[in-house]
């Protein structure tokens, strides 16, 4: 039967899968990586995303929301905009979305005000949440405790934290998203002393593609991007340090995105 996974965010409207993106999804499809979801960071890449998701069906879906680099430019005006993306039977969560001190591309009242508007909308629409949060937690947790019991799950996508801020996502009914981050012996031993501690029916995994490839790839792609491809190295990781076999680790986290996202059985 081989692998059924799905990569719960990958950026497969970036620019550099333009010039080979249908290869890039026959590797993936090749690999076990039956099903995306792929990520918008602003209205135009959501757009994108849903357009390349409609192309698609039962292999990808999208997200549509505005990243906290992209809050400042999140106005009032859009919001009907975004709606009317998010009520397509494609588009299954909203985000990315959230909060990011690390970079501050936006100042953050603008990046408060913007996640706060998404999750209202997340509330009317009835759909999860794509959240992304650095050196944020404080803030970021204290909005979505603030929404706590009217969204319809979500997921810390990217979470690359210890113990205290699994237990506190964990603690707002939050899925967990795992990338390639926990491939990183370097930078990773946080998130890797974490991992086992994630409960399976909360787990998922992601590449973040054409971010963060997994470091400990053996050989070593010519190309630093990833691809969706690489979600089974990512998969394996997260197996061997929970002392699970690969195939626990795939089924449930794809029967936790199913769930979560309301994704369409093949």
């Amino acid at each position: 039967m081989g692998l059924d996974l799905i990569d719960i965010g990958s950026n497969l409207t970036h620019e550099s899968f333009t010039a080979d993106r249908d290869a890039v999804m026959a590797r993936a499809l090749q690999a076990g990586v039956r099903r995306q979801v792929i990520t918008g960071a602003d209205l135009a890449s959501s757009h994108q995303a849903a357009a390349l998701a409609a192309q698609h069906p039962a292999r990808l879906w999208s997200t549509a929301g505005v990243h906290p680099h992209h809050a400042q430019t999140f106005a009032g005006s859009q919001r009907a905009e975004l709606i009317e993306l998010l009520r397509l039977h494609q588009v299954v969560a909203v985000g990315e979305c959230g909060l990011d001190y690390f970079r501050n591309l936006s100042p953050p009242d603008a990046q408060r005000q913007a996640f706060i508007a998404q999750l209202e909308i997340a509330v009317e629409i009835r759909k999860p949440v794509f959240l992304h949060q650095r050196d944020a937690h404080g803030d970021f947790a204290a909005i979505l405790r603030d929404f706590a019991g009217r969204l319809h799950g979500g997921v810390a996508h990217c979470f690359t934290g210890g113990e205290a801020e699994l237990e506190a996502y964990l603690a707002l009914g939050l899925f967990i998203g795992i990338t390639g981050w926990a491939c990183d012996e370097r930078r990773g031993l946080d998130l890797r002393n974490s991992v086992p501690k994630i409960p399976l029916e909360r787990l998922l995994i992601e590449t973040d593609a054409p971010y963060l490839l997994p470091r400990n790839m053996n050989p070593k792609p010519k190309s630093r991007r990833n691809e969706p491809s690489y979600l089974p190295h990512i998969a394996a990781t997260v197996a061997r340090l929970r002392g699970e076999a690969l195939e626990t680790i795939g089924a449930a986290t794809t029967r936790n995105a199913v769930a979560l996202f309301g994704l369409t059985d093949l």
